[in-house]
């Protein structure tokens, strides 16, 4: 009967975990309580430790009437959790910096499929992501999961387009290769160098080359509209 009751527990803990709430989910939950007018003044959204998804998710919205004219909102377990004036400033201006949720093609569950990809393409071992989405410097909307040992020591980062799922750039993977290095002529003009070092790179970038292909694969198979997802009851 234990070792029955114990198998139990072993099946039943994982699907638990897989049913945390993704950040679709929680956004969904503030456009109910708040109207989804609301969701036009998403800053960003941040979950921590997750496994893969965290227990709640931290949202923050454009709000002049609030102090530093933003407000941050948690939601835990299909709720509203706390509401709150931020706890430390936002870098930079919230002015043109609200995501275009119409943009949005990947969910949390989404952009841990490719990360955790790109993690295993790189032979980087993780425990936990945690997840940023926050508009980049094109004001395109971009997610950061940053992956932690069992130490919850940072492994390495990975950032994605929210709306193309393109892997744009990685951090303490693949050396710190950028799409940029794989597309410009960077290889050309090093090519001179030779020896270990020249082949050292060129396999790096040939490999992050490789992988970014290999997402957008992934991509397709986990694109999710956030504009169909709050559409429906």
């Amino acid at each position: 009967m234990w070792k029955s009751l114990v198998a139990a527990l072993l099946f039943v803990t994982p699907a638990l975990a897989q049913e945390q709430a993704t950040a679709y989910e929680a956004l969904r939950v503030v456009g109910t309580q708040f109207g989804r007018g609301a969701l036009k003044h998403l800053v960003s959204i941040t979950g921590v430790g997750g496994n893969p998804q965290p227990e709640s998710w931290k949202i923050t919205l454009e709000d002049s009437n609030a102090p530093g004219s933003v407000r941050e909102i948690q939601v835990a377990g299909g709720r509203i959790d706390s509401e709150r004036a931020p706890s430390r400033s936002i870098a930079g201006s919230t002015e043109g910096a609200t995501i275009n949720t119409a943009h949005l093609n990947l969910d949390s569950s989404g952009a841990y499929a490719v990360a955790s990809h790109t993690a295993e393409r790189s032979h980087t071992r993780f425990a936990t992501a945690s997840y940023t989405l926050r508009t980049d410097e094109r004001g395109e909307p971009v997610w950061i999961v940053t992956l932690a040992n069992k130490s919850s020591r940072p492994v390495g980062t990975i950032y994605v387009g929210a709306s193309r799922g393109t892997v744009t750039r990685t951090e303490g993977m693949f050396a710190g290769a950028t799409m940029e290095d794989v597309e410009t002529g960077e290889d050309r003009d090093n090519a001179d160098e030779g020896g270990i070092i020249g082949t050292a790179k060129a396999r790096i970038k040939h490999t992050f080359h490789r992988t970014q292909e290999e997402a957008q694969g992934m991509f397709e198979r986990v694109k999710r509209s956030f504009s169909d997802f709050i559409k429906r009851d």
